[in-house]
């Protein structure tokens, strides 16, 4: 006669544990306590859905606290494990949740099984080490990924050594920028309406003064970044992805653009001089590296603006690439 209450009393421990689990809210980041080499360190974590989890670093290398979204597997739990890992790179103005926020990133099946990382970058980081008139310091962008993130997400959250990485725009720039200034870091990279040749002078009339308005806009010192494009040009030289095309030879590559025109996303008599302006540089891109014998995988739609729709639509059609060389 009393197992009745006994049994609901059981039964709503459970379901108040399940619950706990699935609700949004901190986590000790005690609980693993690990460092990068040069002493970041995860001061907090926050669960703001089931399989979304958000990191504050303590950075070194930028002198300040930076975030990190995971979208994490089926079956992850934290500590040393060996996910295929998918860096996935925000855009100019954007910051890392913008990835959760605008596509159906957390609901893709092809997904379940990728530990996906998304750091944030700054609103116009450039993901470099900034020059800063030749004094570098603060902000290491590069540093802060590259080391510091890998450290941290490797020792404490499960990520292994097979990476890819995708990025929109500035993003774009960052997954090949990275991959030819660490060959071998990266299996596979895409960029969706990716900045892929900053010293690029178009005959539209835009050049490298482009990116130096946009940072002014943002009220960013864009002498800081890489310097003057023409004092400093071996320093641009050395981010610039087609400069450093030679560098991507053998790396399985997907490059996507619109051509800056209305599209299916867009309203009637849409224009978008920026997103030409990328196009021209993404086919300087592909034409480089088809020269070098190492042709990428392009998807040079046409019609289309600097948007979200395409970026999320250009996500799906490069996953078979990168989940190929992950071997997920």
């Amino acid at each position: 006669m009393r197992r009745a209450p006994v049994i609901a009393v059981v039964v709503t421990v459970l379901l108040a544990a399940l619950a706990c689990a699935f609700t949004a809210g901190p986590v000790n980041a005690h609980d693993r306590p690990v460092r990068a080499d040069d002493g970041a360190r995860v001061v907090a974590e926050q669960r703001v859905a089931p399989r979304q989890l958000d990191l504050t670093i303590d950075s070194p290398a930028l002198g300040t606290t930076a975030h990190v979204r995971l979208l994490t597997p089926d079956g992850w739990s934290p500590g040393r494990h060996d996910w295929p890992a998918l860096w996935l790179l925000h855009g100019c103005c954007g910051e890392y949740r913008d990835w959760t926020k605008y596509t159906d990133v957390a609901q893709l099946a092809e997904l379940k099984r990728v530990l996906v990382i998304m750091p944030e970058a700054g609103p116009a980081g450039w993901y470099s080490n900034w020059w800063n008139q030749g004094a570098g310091g603060a902000p290491r962008w590069e540093t802060f990924h590259l080391t510091e993130v890998r450290q941290l997400i490797e020792r404490g959250y499960g990520a292994g050594s097979r990476r890819v990485a995708a990025g929109l725009s500035m993003g774009g720039f960052g997954a090949l920028s990275y991959a030819a200034r660490h060959p071998g870091f990266f299996r596979a990279v895409a960029s969706y309406s990716g900045t892929v040749h900053p010293l690029l002078q178009d005959p539209g009339g835009f050049g490298p003064d482009w990116f130096l308005n946009l940072d002014r806009q943002l009220g960013v010192d864009p002498y800081a970044i890489w310097g003057d494009p023409v004092r400093q040009r071996a320093v641009w030289a050395a981010h610039d992805p087609t400069v450093q095309a030679r560098a991507l030879r053998g790396l399985p590559v997907f490059l996507s653009c619109g051509d800056g025109t209305a599209g299916p996303y867009d309203p009637p008599g849409a224009k978008d001089a920026s997103e030409t302006f990328f196009d021209h540089q993404n086919q300087a891109l592909a034409g480089r590296l088809r020269a070098l014998g190492s042709p990428p995988v392009t998807d040079f739609y046409g019609p289309g603006t600097h948007d979200w729709p395409y970026w999320q639509r250009e996500l799906r059609r490069s996953l078979p690439m990168l989940l190929t060389a992950l071997g997920a």
